[in-house]
């Protein structure tokens, strides 16, 4: 299936190109922004290339799809959400996704995945998409939370971020769930 395009009021998700190499590289060099992360931060330019290559691979070999996130007002690249583990046998998927600091606290994170679950749900005909998140990214669980998200276990000691053995949470949304909540939210 190939990469979605897809519009919010505010957000444009698309594919990735070879220019955003370096934003891509800037967000994920950065020490901050990837403190609950499971990898370290980039040193190396080349792991931007290597990123948006593996994302023309997701979507050709239809395991998934990574769309960059633009800011309708300006242009701006800040960050990046994606549906990848898709599994068509058990109609799964899971959500992922990583914004510049800059973009926080302004909604973008919840408005882009829930234009993405829209997709997923809507033209993949998923049942069931699952997240996690670092036990310590409190504004992460709650970004899962508002798109109706339910906490449903956690993995202990699953991660080594920067040296620290960390737990994450595991979150399930269901399809019939996501309606519900669909109907009841305003569209952004």
């Amino acid at each position: 299936m190939p990469t979605p395009s897809l519009h919010t009021a505010r957000l444009r998700l698309r594919a990735f190109e070879d220019a955003d190499a370096n934003d891509l590289f800037e967000l994920h060099s950065s020490a901050y922004v990837l403190r609950y992360w499971d990898s370290p931060p980039w040193h190396e330019r080349v792991r931007a290339e290597k990123f948006i290559t593996a994302c023309r691979q997701m979507a050709q070999e239809g395991t998934g799809a990574r769309l960059a996130v633009d800011r309708v007002s300006d242009g701006a690249f800040i960050g990046w959400c994606t549906l990848n583990r898709w599994n068509p046998d058990f109609r799964s998927a899971s959500l992922g996704y990583c914004y510049d600091d800059a973009a926080w606290g302004h909604g973008y994170a919840t408005e882009a995945a829930r234009a993405l679950l829209r997709w997923a749900f809507d033209t993949l005909d998923l049942n069931r998409v699952q997240a996690e998140t670092d036990t310590r990214n409190v504004a992460s669980a709650r970004v899962l939370e508002k798109l109706g998200f339910v906490r449903e276990g956690t993995l202990r000691e699953d991660c080594v971020v920067n040296g620290e053995v960390s737990d994450s949470w595991v979150y399930g949304l269901i399809r019939r769930e996501w309606q519900s909540s669909a109907e009841s939210v305003p569209a952004p």
